[in-house]
């Protein structure tokens, strides 16, 4: 697989890095984390109408622009490395890549256009106050009514949950696990904001007391269609995560290269040269699985479940390291609130956690290989 990008990808790449180095600034980083919404709706406006970001990989016939997950991956690695405030992992990562695998043309045709067009915030629920994400977990459950479907249960860690319009949520059925769309403003439901380790990315608790709800896709069929979307989830997350350790590692040089100790710049001491070249070591390797993976669910998608297993072990892994190792080469003043390498260490840390740890992706990747 040839892994170089094209003149029009990397015109994409400087696009979006010049309108995040405008919009997302550490100042309006830690502005909107002090927020309730944790976004600003006029910068998610923009990014839908001035450069149909949320509509990029979504197919023109619902109002998208048809690109791959090549372009998405591209998109998510700017927005990892400038810590984006924004419900764009979870409304086209998470939600949209839902709805498209699960063939659902009313399902699709109902709310891709909103996505593409930045008028609907979604989600994806699944996993609940256990914090475990396996199929045996899902315990809210749903029930046929007379007109359609009613879920009663609890739904918590989900991104950008308190929100979003469409919530996608994970219930049992007497048929299995199956896949529901909600309204945000459904009745009987119930969100609230959590408190987390990355306050760049809001998650929620989701209480559903008799909450109507449409099946999306076949009843008894959610969790095979989850784990395509767990593969698409961990793959974009892998590209974020290669942004992020970029943008740490560029940090750091950048502070050992001025920084100034005993009458030497500190990025002559061998101590420092050997932490930034083993950073920079894992950050490359981060990069190309990222970029495998991505590259992967563009091109070869039966290929994928490998692809992610290893971008999601290895990216997690790379970014905790890159993160920490920044805050150790910036000594003393890297363990300050006003210096943002902690707000990269806690993305880093809790994306980690958000679809398995990396010891559970590399026992997945042994099973698909045959070990």
């Amino acid at each position: 697989m040839d892994i170089v990008f094209s003149d029009e990808q990397q015109e994409l790449r400087a696009t979006v890095r010049a309108f995040l180095e405008q919009k997302s600034p550490e100042s309006e980083v830690r502005r909107l984390m002090e927020t309730e919404s944790g976004h600003d709706p006029a910068v998610w406006t923009q990014m839908a109408e001035q450069l149909g970001l949320q509509g990029l990989a979504v197919p023109e016939a619902y109002g998208g622009s048809g690109y791959s997950f090549v372009e998405l991956g591209i998109v998510l690695e700017e927005m990892g490395a400038s810590l984006l405030c924004a419900p764009f992992f979870s409304t086209v990562v998470l939600a949209a890549s839902t709805l498209l695998r699960s063939g659902d043309e009313a399902a699709m045709a109902e709310w891709l256009p909103g996505i593409a067009d930045g008028s609907v915030i979604a989600t994806l629920a699944h996993l609940e106050d256990s914090g475990r994400g396996g199929e045996a977990d899902v315990a809210a459950v749903a029930s046929a009514t007379g007109d359609g479907w009613s879920i009663t249960g609890t739904k918590s860690f989900v991104i950008d949950g308190h929100v979003a319009d469409l919530v996608l949520v994970a219930a049992r059925t007497e048929a299995g696990v199956s896949l529901f769309s909600v309204r945000g403003d459904a009745p009987g439901l119930g969100r609230t904001r959590l408190e987390t380790l990355d306050l760049t990315r809001t998650q929620a608790r989701l209480q559903l007391d008799q909450v109507p709800a449409t099946l999306v896709g076949v009843d008894g069929q959610g969790w095979a269609l989850l784990a395509d979307v767990f593969d698409l989830a961990v793959t974009g997350l892998a590209a974020e995560q290669a942004g992020g350790s970029q943008r740490v590692l560029d940090m750091a040089a950048a502070y050992a290269g001025e920084r100034v100790q005993f009458g030497r710049i500190i990025g002559s001491f061998q101590a420092i040269k050997h932490k930034c070249a083993n950073v920079l070591m894992e950050v490359e390797l981060a990069k190309t699985a990222a970029y495998n993976a991505v590259w992967t669910a563009a091109e070869a998608p039966d290929e994928l479940p490998e692809a992610a297993a290893i971008a999601a072990a290895f990216c997690s892994e790379a970014y905790v390291f890159a993160a920490s190792e920044n805050i150790q080469i910036h000594g003393g003043m890297g363990f300050t609130y006003e210096h943002p390498a902690h707000l990269y260490l806690r993305r880093a840390k809790s994306s980690e956690l958000l679809f398995g740890l990396p010891s559970e992706w590399r026992e997945r990747l042994a099973v698909l290989v045959g070990i």
